[in-house]
């Protein structure tokens, strides 16, 4: 099974490293990206508001690559009133139009809705829970961490994922199939799939424990 990072079939078949730097493998040599890596990726996050913006950011990526949602994760904050789900949940055609004429963002008219609808439902679940709790609760509320040596070890979901994935889905959610919620996992430190050979292993394990 593929990388969840993979989710437009990116090549993988260069091992990125700066020197006699190891990352994993989905990391190219693009600055963005290995900042991505080296500082985000893997790191648990407790934050409400930024699991909601890391969802829907993985959500955009349905079908494209990830760096292509990177370089515009700063448009979207800008335009999207940094991705607040209080004020996201009250866009009105006007500004779903707007949205998509702007060609900073990804001018899907399925996803920019699908960000509008997110954000009532994340409103919804606050309503009675705290969105962070309720997605921790599909790790049991701690990181999992996994022990993959190369990066064909590492699923693109999991059973964790998939009832990820249905919950979301029963809540209204748009876009958040397992293989999106794997990805979300990943990257918000709810498992670590850092491989053992990557420089971020360490440090990401430091972080695991202290979250």
């Amino acid at each position: 099974m593929c990388h969840a990072r993979y989710l437009d079939g990116e090549d993988m078949s260069v091992h990125s490293s700066s020197g006699d730097i190891v990352r994993c493998q989905w990391v190219t040599d693009d600055p963005l990206y290995i900042e991505y890596h080296d500082t985000e990726w893997g790191v648990p996050t407790r934050d409400s508001l930024e699991l909601f913006e890391m969802l829907c950011l993985e959500g955009m990526q349905a079908g494209l690559s990830w760096i292509t949602v990177l370089k515009k994760r700063a448009h979207y904050r800008t335009v999207c009133d940094g991705l607040d789900p209080s004020i996201m949940s009250g866009y009105d055609q006007t500004k779903i139009d707007a949205l998509l004429q702007d060609p900073g963002i990804i001018r899907n008219r399925l996803k920019v809705h699908a960000l509008v609808n997110n954000a009532s439902c994340y409103l919804s679940i606050s309503q009675r829970c705290d969105f962070s709790a309720y997605l921790w609760q599909f790790v049991n509320g701690a990181p999992s961490i996994n022990h993959w040596t190369c990066h064909s070890e590492v699923p693109s979901t999991s059973s964790e994922s998939d009832a990820m994935s249905a919950a979301l889905k029963s809540e209204g959610f748009k876009f958040v199939g397992s293989t999106i919620c794997y990805a979300f996992m990943q990257a918000s430190g709810m498992v670590n799939d850092h491989t053992l050979d990557c420089v971020c292993r360490q440090t990401s394990m430091v972080n695991n424990l202290n979250k």
